[in-house]
């Protein structure tokens, strides 16, 4: 897969997933609100760490301050 995620991209889904974890942890969101952000914030790491985002590819959206390849 192509990267089309850039640096900034990938810490803003990092720090979300990290604030996600302290709200679980910490018992701010439980329940049905913990299990959605909860997938949301694992998915945004692993995009995070692989660098490219699927829903991008058919939006023709990057990040990485190159230009998207069609």
């Amino acid at each position: 897969m192509k990267k089309n995620m850039g640096s900034v991209d990938r810490i803003v889904r990092v720090l979300f997933a990290v604030i996600v974890a302290i709200l679980y942890f910490t018992g701010n969101i439980s329940g049905t609100a913990a299990i959605i952000l909860g997938v949301l914030a694992v998915v945004f790491v692993l995009t995070s760490a692989v660098g490219s985002c699927p829903l991008y590819i058919p939006l023709g959206l990057s990040t990485t301050g190159k230009k998207a390849d069609s």
